[in-house]
């Protein structure tokens, strides 16, 4: 799917945590895999706050003033908050247990993890980001670029 390129970084981050929740949504009960896997979605949404924090705060607010007069951009802004919320709830809820209950994670509660982050990301892929093509301008196109990580940028994109 050809992406503006000033979301690129953002969809290469997308990347691995399509691989992540894919594998994690097919976990089996085992005590060694149910921690690898755990620990690979724990890391990678602790690692993608700074990948939230442009969402919600670059995004939403360059496609607030079209969410009274669009539908599918109130709806997929409504989305996306409800799956970031679940997400980092979701987390948070599976590490008080651990904390409090001094339990392990179950295979449930990584099925679970892994199938939002599955569907959190194909949202943003399929829904999203075409929503944020259609509306923003080239300026605030450029401030989601900025706002991303050099690290995931390629040197030859030069911007």
């Amino acid at each position: 799917m050809k992406r503006a390129h000033q979301l690129q970084p953002l969809s290469r981050q997308h990347h691995l945590g399509l691989h992540i929740g894919r594998h994690a949504k097919e976990c089996t009960d085992n005590p060694q895999e149910i921690t690898t896997h755990w620990q690979a979605l724990s890391s990678y949404i602790d690692d993608m706050q700074n990948h939230f924090s442009i969402e919600d705060n670059l995004i939403t607010k360059a496609l607030l003033p079209y969410q009274a007069t669009q539908p599918e951009v109130g709806s997929v802004l409504d989305t996306m908050r409800e799956q970031h919320r679940l997400l980092n709830n979701t987390k948070m809820e599976i590490q008080a247990a651990q904390a409090c209950e001094n339990t392990i994670v179950t295979v449930k509660q990584v099925k679970q993890l892994g199938n939002l982050l599955y569907d959190h990301i194909r949202f943003e892929e399929r829904e999203l980001f075409p929503i944020v093509e259609k509306y923003l301008t080239q300026h605030e196109l450029d401030a989601i670029y900025a706002a991303s990580p050099d690290n995931i940028k390629h040197l030859d994109e030069k911007r």
